[in-house]
This record gives C-alpha cells, sequence and structure tokens, in this order.
C-alpha cells in the first residue's frame, strides 16, 4: 500500500481559501470566489497552489498543518498572528509629512487605506491628521488571527509538474516549459518573463529550490524568443508604393 502522508519536503498541489474577521475573505484558489468576494486578480494563477511543503511558501501555522495528513484531506484551521501574518509592530508605524510624499499623491488628496511607498517599503496610511499622515507599514493582516479552510488535491512526483508547478507559484503564468534529465533541469522562459518583476527577483530562489529538491546539480534557463513573421500590412504598404514609383519613372 501506498503511503499517501504528507511530510516535509512533499510537492503538494492544494486548493484553499483564507478569511479573517469572522468569514471576510482574503485570499482564494477559487476563481469564481474571488471574483464574487471583489478580490479577483487578473494575473493570479487559480485552480490550486503547487507548494514544497516546510519550504515556507504558505504562512507558518499553514505549512506546518499539512504534515500528516493525507491526499485528498480537507479542513480548516484557525491561526494565531505569531504563526500567520506577525504581530501588529508599532516601530513600522511612521508620521509622516504629506510634503515628503508629494512625488507619489500628485493632485491626491491622501486618504486612510490608500497604498504609499515610504524609505523604499510599502506601507498603508492609516490615519491623516492635517497635512501628517501615519504611514502602517505592516502587513495587511499582521495581528489579526486567520482560518483557513483547504484539500490537499495530490501529491506530485513527476518531475516536470514540480518543476511547472514551482514556477508557476512564483511567476504567476502556468506550464512555462520544461524539460528534465538524469542530470538538467532545462527551463525554457518565455519573452514576457522579461518584463516580471516576481521573476526577476525569484529565480535563483527557484533555482536552488529545483537543484535542492529535484536532487539534479545543474539547471539552466532557455530565453525562448519565437519566430515573428512580417506583417500583411508591410507587404501591402510596400505594394501601394510601387504604382507611384513606376508613374515616377515614366516621367
Amino acid at each position: 500500500m501506498i503511503d499517501l502522508a504528507i511530510e516535509k519536503g512533499d510537492f503538494i498541489k492544494i486548493n484553499y481559501t483564507g478569511k479573517f474577521n469572522e468569514g471576510q475573505i482574503f485570499d482564494t484558489t477559487d476563481e469564481q470566489l474571488a471574483k464574487d468576494n471583489g478580490i479577483f486578480n487578473p494575473r493570479g494563477v487559480y485552480g490550486g497552489d503547487v507548494v514544497i511543503v516546510g519550504s515556507g511558501h504558505t504562512i507558518k501555522g499553514l505549512d506546518e498543518d499539512f504534515v500528516g495528513k493525507e491526499v485528498g484531506y480537507s479542513g480548516s484551521i484557525t491561526i494565531a498572528p505569531e504563526m500567520a501574518f506577525g504581530p501588529h509592530n508599532p516601530a513600522l508605524v511612521e508620521t509622516v509629512s504629506v510634503t515628503k510624499l508629494k512625488d507619489q499623491l500628485g493632485d491626491q488628496r491622501p486618504y486612510p487605506g490608500m497604498p504609499i511607498e515610504f524609505n523604499g517599503r510599502r506601507g498603508v496610511i492609516s490615519q491623516v491628521i492635517g497635512r501628517r499622515v501615519r504611514v502602517d507599514m505592516n502587513h495587511a493582516l499582521a495581528g489579526k488571527e486567520v482560518e483557513y479552510e483547504y484539500t490537499i488535491v495530490e501529491k506530485i512526483e513527476d518531475k516536470v509538474a514540480k518543476a511547472q508547478g514551482l514556477l508557476s507559484l512564483y511567476t504567476g503564468m502556468p506550464e512555462i516549459e520544461v524539460e528534465v534529465t538524469d542530470d538538467l533541469i532545462r527551463i525554457y522562459t518565455p519573452i514576457e518573463l522579461g518584463f516580471n518583476q516576481r521573476w526577476l527577483v525569484s529565480k535563483m530562489t527557484i533555482a536552488s529550490e529545483l537543484i535542492d529538491k529535484l536532487g539534479i546539480a545543474n539547471l539552466e534557463y532557455v530565453e525562448k524568443h519565437p519566430y515573428v513573421p512580417e506583417t500583411a500590412e508591410v507587404e501591402e504598404t510596400e505594394e501601394a508604393e510601387a504604382p507611384e514609383e513606376a508613374e515616377a519613372t515614366e516621367e
């Protein structure tokens, strides 16, 4: 009998929905549920995430809860702030002059809930006091207890599927072309990834994790540039110019 119990280091596919404040949904792998609750991300990938158990791809409380469960498990867990998005840290709240934010604000007036960047960190304006604002740079769910409902869909064994799942998690692009041999992982990166900030930041992390978890010593990224033939419009333009050239010659 095959042991389906989940262990650290396993690649698993999960479906989940995260809630706080007694039912308010903040994250889900269900596309329709995301749309119904106003959190749909058109650049997101829905239908389930592939994670490596114990690698920090989810919050700590959820990551630890996977261990010992079996494929097909469905359940829920309530997670304290310390095991979720951390406690709210007052040191990450600063009061600043609106003048220091004028380049970001432009013609806008600051308002509570407005996202802002200050001292190289992202935050949210929590309060407006005259010409000064309080900027909170804690995670939006810091200090909050959260609940996750999740299902372990499958344990992934195929090496190509493992690589594609991890790439999708980091880049938001499903089914990137991958080849795996006994001594090489080759990833064909589409040209669009060159403009993907998540990719530029995480490509070394992805390589390190795949080399370690797949037990294959070499990995290479190959940029894929598809052939784009000349458009019909260019050809039509050239044909349209030909009669004029002939007339000029006759004159």
